[in-house]
């Protein structure tokens, strides 16, 4: 009896370590795809602005875009990604912050195909507005 009950001990022991090998297996694969996963949307979002992002290839769709006076440069970038011209809203808020943007009313030909800095570099240009807005009052 006493050979049964300790080849029952030895089989737990055997199970309960393979299970806790997996487990740890389990675990550390589940770690990696995280650190994976992170990984890549950290870069995405630093290359977006750092990187030459357009939402289509040349020639693209002109656009005419209305930059009032007062608004944010949150309201702004959510106008840009609504209207399909920029991919997402945060990393373009970050670059015109980083570059320390004077974002100008008025209205703007955009085209669907310019890079976050181009887009940058017509809606901070007052002469590049088709309709200029009264900036002084």
């Amino acid at each position: 009896m006493e050979t049964k009950s300790t080849s029952s001990k030895i089989a737990f022991r055997i199970i309960g370590s393979v299970f806790r090998f997996v487990l740890n297996v389990l675990f550390y694969i589940l770690i990696a795809t995280a650190i994976i996963s992170v990984s890549r949307q950290a870069y995405t979002f630093t290359y977006q602005i750092y990187g030459d992002v357009s939402v289509e290839q040349a020639p693209g769709r002109d656009i005419l875009f209305q930059i009032n006076k007062g608004e944010s440069s949150m309201d702004i970038s959510k106008k840009l990604e609504i209207n399909r011209l920029i991919v997402d809203k945060n990393p373009f808020l970050i670059k015109a912050k980083l570059q320390k943007a004077n974002i100008l009313p008025g209205t703007y030909r955009l085209n669907t195909s310019m890079t976050y800095e181009q887009i940058l570099d017509n809606i901070t240009n007052y002469s590049a507005s088709i309709v200029h807005e009264d900036i002084d009052n």
